[in-house]
């Protein structure tokens, strides 16, 4: 761990003082009053400790490095495809059988990280339904489930490539936000525009995390437009009919 620290250019005298913060370190358990004796912690890092991500992070980002250069694999822009933010790690592969030859885990074991398998799930993306189902992927002879969708930094993706199901949680989600807040979108109180930025400042965010990467069918335009309409109907509240005179609530003849 101190030589990857030198490496990544951190300077000797605060390697040593990280050393000796992580050197003949004891830990004890409080459960009610009682307090257990004290252990040594002889491997990994001190849970909690501010060092400890910051250390997790330098010892997988060089174990990725030794990995880009050696690793034969599939490659998009140039580059071969490790995709990681801190300890999410997405390894894509041409084939099964390319993703099991990926030089990651060796490469983690050696600076003494290893891959929980059973945290670890792989997905194959084909037009084929059955295309996988006949390969199975082991780490240290423990199996890895196969699933057919999974969430990747918050957004699901399905072995379909398809973007309904994260539409439908995103808007799941964007309803729940949208519920904690109507009291003050529905409030005179507050001015109109106000009330807009409370929707493009914490719902409108909710809802479009990850849109960069989506294709939209009408379909799915018109799911994200109703709710919308159903927000703004919320904000800008009845309108007076100029003909009767009389207020009414807006609504929309498309919810779905």
């Amino acid at each position: 761990m101190y030589n990857i620290l030198i490496e990544f250019g951190v300077p000797k005298k605060l390697v040593r003082l990280i050393k000796i913060c992580l050197t003949e370190t004891y830990s004890r358990v409080r459960v009610g009053k009682n307090l257990s004796d004290m252990s040594p912690i002889r491997n990994g890092l001190k849970e909690g400790d501010a060092l400890s991500p910051l250390l997790f992070n330098f010892a997988l980002e060089y174990a990725i490095r030794r990995v880009q250069v050696n690793q034969d694999g599939l490659k998009l822009n140039g580059t071969h495809q490790l995709l990681a933010y801190a300890d999410d790690v997405n390894i894509l592969g041409g084939s099964v059988d390319t993703v099991k030859k990926n030089a990651l885990v060796a490469a983690t074991k050696e600076i003494g990280q290893e891959v929980n398998a059973h945290k670890t799930k792989y997905m194959t993306v084909s037009r084929d339904q059955n295309a996988g189902r006949i390969h199975s992927m082991k780490i240290d002879n423990n199996s890895i489930e196969r699933v057919e969708e999974f969430k990747y930094l918050g957004t699901t993706l399905t072995n379909q490539n398809s973007i309904q199901e994260e539409i439908k949680s995103r808007l799941k989600l964007g309803n729940a936000c949208y519920y904690s807040v109507q009291n003050l979108l529905s409030t005179r109180l507050l001015s109109k525009n106000l009330k807009i930025k409370i929707y493009t400042t914490t719902i409108l965010p909710i809802v479009l995390y990850g849109c960069e990467t989506w294709s939209l069918t009408l379909r799915e335009e018109r799911r994200l437009r109703v709710f919308e309409n159903r927000v703004l109907r919320r904000v800008f509240g009845p309108k007076r009919d100029e003909v009767t005179g009389e207020w009414r609530k807006l609504h929309s003849t498309k919810d779905s």
